[in-house]
């Protein structure tokens, strides 16, 4: 049976969810642009903070809200768009009502919570129409080429050049024409399709991608002087950039993040040996020094 300590302990912890995700609300409202999802966001925030206050009637304590939570989700949403944070707390809504399930019996404001949740994940969903979830199509487009093409490019180039300066320069050259490449590509294809995204936009977030991509790989070339240290950071730095992309779509598409990381990750790094490869071959059958 459960004790009233352990009890006490557990409308503690809801109390300070309903004021954690009371305050977050209140934050992510300021960010959305769009007048009526802000003024939605604006709602749940009174909603739970409308929560907090039903749980410290039973508490008889204040609880102040988690500040580095808060500011840590309110960061993403800046960082990620608040679709990404939306999804987060859907998921953090899920939790709640689970965890309320079981002491129904003992507070009967529990069924009417309960209620306000999955309510505000209906409210969650329906209003989820981010432009910059619109395109991610064209993010992913330029962020895998990009991994791909480069690692295994600059792979190659390491063996072959053994200069970390002139690494850097041939690779920049690659990138920057493969970018505008695909931007180009990524505007005819979108303007031959029948959709809602607008063909200069995908081509810009195409592009974009691709540089902001090829930017963060070649940095260890211009950092660093051993070309080997530099291949195996840019390596590191491709795989973090996998995960983080990965990390963003498993939360906003609901995906399976080994999955994609490991399948991407795979495609990247062998790609990279076997460029790897072909530079030694190219640098020991030509015999080119430079």
């Amino acid at each position: 049976m459960e004790t009233q300590e352990l009890l006490n302990k557990q409308i503690l912890r809801f109390q300070q969810d309903e004021i954690d995700g009371h305050e977050i609300y209140k934050g992510l409202a300021k960010i959305v642009r769009d007048p009526a999802n802000s003024k939605i966001i604006a709602n749940l925030s009174g909603d739970e903070l409308g929560h907090y206050r039903i749980w410290k009637r039973y508490s008889g304590q204040e609880v102040k809200a988690n500040k580095f939570k808060v500011f840590a989700y309110l960061l993403l949403g800046r960082l990620f768009g608040y679709t990404f944070v939306i999804k987060m707390l859907e998921k953090d809504e899920d939790k709640a009502s689970q965890g309320y399930a079981p002491y129904k019996t003992r507070f009967p404001e529990l069924e009417a919570i309960i209620h306000d949740e999955d309510e505000h994940e209906e409210q969650l969903i329906a209003m989820i129409d981010e432009e910059r979830l619109k395109y991610s199509g064209s993010v992913v487009l330029g962020l895998n080429d990009a991994l791909v093409e480069l690692t295994g490019t600059l792979a190659g180039l390491t063996l072959a050049f053994q200069n970390t300066r002139l690494i850097a320069l041939s690779g920049l050259i690659t990138g920057i024409a493969a970018a505008l490449s695909m931007a180009a590509s990524e505007f005819l294809s979108t303007s031959s399709e029948e959709t809602v995204k607008n063909p200069v936009k995908a081509s810009v977030y195409t592009g974009i991608t691709y540089i902001v991509t090829v930017t963060i790989l070649i940095l260890p070339y211009l950092l660093l002087k051993n070309y080997y240290v530099a291949l195996a950071v840019m390596l590191v730095l491709g795989v973090l950039i996998i995960a983080l992309f990965n990390f963003y779509s498993s939360v906003v598409r609901e995906e399976s993040f080994l999955k994609n990381f490991g399948r991407m990750t795979a495609i990247s790094l062998g790609v990279a040996a076997l460029s790897f490869g072909i530079g030694f071959l190219v640098r020991s059958v030509f015999g080119i020094e430079v």
